[in-house]
């Protein structure tokens, strides 16, 4: 019997490389609701007192980016006037031009709008994306990642909903699972460190996270015995962009499997759905649980390759681990229609829907299409 450890982390909301994704994805939303078919590349930048957004973006949308921008960091939190970086005091810089004439060209074809044309868009970069689903969970997803989503959120939904006053917007939170023979057997190792208010004992800390959070968020995965860290560092009263530098697309790791799967190394927020580094990374997942949902393995990896302005993909490949049937896995994943055009449609990505996916995971959500 093998035994071994794997371990996972996931940051919350107010992390500062988290704002700049929920910026950068607030911004996306904010031009599909009025032009569906929106070319947007946003990046944003924070640290200290200064917002920077930059990009490329091709849209019939009139949007406020000032004002999406601050309303962005406040429905996260930070409001408080007396921190640096806070939504009504941060100084705003914009860096956008139009998508390149010569991507859009190789993206869209020619100008018919036929809808053979419309079928046949092309990739909008060249890259590999990889999807992955395992049944030792109800949500298909490795259940360290799951446990350190739970208790990222529940850190959030605590701090939001005003029963636990001292809490701040940034924190980590990272789980060590043991697995035996491949499956979960127990939670060894928690650690959680919370951004706080000033002069907040470090006693009462530790309480909360070892009596409220970590019975709740874990469930049956809850053990008396779980080794805790909390807060390893002692004070953490500063934090988000005030301490740190936070960029767009920087927990490419967190966003999918928590290290489980394989990585193409594209990140996901600020993009819209003719980025296959997004779109192809959310099918390939859907596919994944398909495979999985009608047993032909218990863990399956699916890749999917493509090159910039072709539809097809230039390969695809199934991994089932040895833990099913391999060339039935690959004959049914064959049945999937990969291009991007076909991939927007099946999941209905020009919605503006993005904003719910920035933190906490981009899979495991039962509310997202892909999840379904």
């Amino acid at each position: 019997m093998r035994s071994y450890v794997f371990t996972s982390e996931s940051v919350s909301e107010g992390h500062p490389d988290k704002v700049c994704d929920y910026i950068s994805d607030s911004i996306l939303d904010a031009h599909l609701e009025q032009d569906p078919h929106a070319r947007v590349a946003c990046e944003t930048l924070c640290k200290s007192s200064e917002v920077v957004i930059a990009g490329e973006i091709t849209s019939t949308a009139e949007v406020n980016y000032e004002a999406v921008v601050r309303r962005a960091i406040s429905e996260i939190g930070y409001t408080h006037p007396q921190e640096p970086f806070n939504a009504a005091g941060v100084f705003f810089h914009k860096l956008i031009t139009e998508q390149a004439k010569d991507i859009r060209r190789a993206v869209e074809g020619k100008k018919e709008s036929t809808k053979a044309k419309r079928a046949d868009q092309g990739a909008g970069d060249q890259g590999m994306m990889f999807g992955y689903a395992t049944n030792e969970t109800p949500e298909l997803m490795p259940l360290p990642i799951l446990l350190a989503h739970r208790l990222s959120g529940g850190l959030a939904k605590d701090r939001k909903g005003g029963t636990i006053e001292w809490i701040r917007p940034d924190a980590k939170t990272q789980v060590t699972v043991r697995y035996e023979d491949h499956r979960p057997v127990r939670v060894e190792t928690v650690v959680v460190s919370t951004q706080h208010w000033p002069g907040t004992p470090q006693h009462i800390i530790k309480q909360y996270v070892r009596e409220v959070l970590l019975p709740r968020e874990l469930g049956q995965w809850f053990r008396p015995g779980i080794k805790m860290l909390v807060n390893p560092s002692g004070e953490f009263s500063i934090g988000g962009p005030t301490a740190d530098c936070g960029v767009t697309g920087r927990k490419i790791i967190v966003d999918t499997y928590g290290g489980f799967a394989h990585h193409g190394g594209g990140a996901f927020s600020g993009k819209d759905p003719s980025k296959v580094d997004r779109s192809a990374a959310y099918f390939a997942r859907y596919v994944a649980r398909q495979v999985v949902k009608n047993s032909l393995a218990a863990r399956a990896e699916i890749q999917v390759s493509y090159t910039i302005g072709k539809a097809k993909p230039v390969s695809t490949n199934v991994e089932t681990f040895g833990t099913g049937d391999e060339r039935g896995a690959g004959e049914f994943v064959s049945r999937f229609d990969f291009r991007p055009a076909a991939i927007i449609e099946q999941l209905q990505l020009l919605r503006p829907i993005y904003r719910q996916t920035t933190n906490y995971g981009h899979f495991g959500k039962p509310n997202l299409s892909w999840e379904r």
